[in-house]
């Protein structure tokens, strides 16, 4: 298929990462523009379908720096850019669907059709976040420090127990001139 002056392969359930598409997150849109169909080795014909797909989230790319220079002349412009972008979930091809994942066991108590779903109280660039490294699929650093003393130790602890250094005299305000109103100390003989 083709979107954005892109082309794309896809596959009922892949997720792709498009130019920017008009809607809303959890909306159904149609892509008509399908340049090729096929199932295996055989190949379909393309006219008339369509894929369907739910968006799942608009977001942005990283920031791309333009900077232009041209030497000798002090002339510099710097521009920073993110392109905006949408993640798309196939649905459907023509009449090909989703195939679902197998029914879960029965052994988790049934929720109330008319209890409504608790709603998780994030920022939404940190939902778009989420969403776009469930596709991206980036790991993150682990925050936990190195040494084992460091990671089971109490939070407070680490400042309480270092000792309280006192206060040395450095070589270049050892020699300084006293603060005005300062009383001069005698000098020992």
């Amino acid at each position: 298929m083709r979107t954005g002056g892109k082309q794309y392969r896809v596959a009922p359930g892949d997720k792709i990462v498009v130019e920017k598409v008009d809607g809303n997150a959890g909306d159904r849109i149609t892509l008509g523009d399908v340049l090729l169909a096929g199932d295996g080795g055989s190949l379909k014909s393309t006219s008339g379908l369509t894929v369907a797909a739910e968006i799942v989230a608009q977001a942005k790319a990283d920031k791309v720096t333009v900077f232009k220079k041209r030497r000798r002349h002090n002339y510099r412009r710097k521009k920073g850019h993110r392109q905006q972008h949408t993640i798309l979930k196939i649905v459907a091809i023509g009449d090909h669907k989703e195939k679902k994942a197998a029914p879960k066991a029965e052994s988790a108590p049934a929720k109330p059709a008319d209890a409504a779903p608790a709603k998780e109280n994030k920022p939404k660039a940190v939902a778009d976040a989420q969403k776009s490294s469930d596709v991206a699929g980036t790991p993150t650093e682990n925050p936990a420090p190195a040494d084992k003393k460091a990671a089971n130790a109490p939070k407070g602890a680490a400042k309480k127990a270092a000792p309280a250094k006192a206060k040395a005299e450095s070589g270049s305000t050892k020699n300084a001139a006293p603060a005005k109103g300062a009383k001069k100390a005698p000098k020992g003989k």
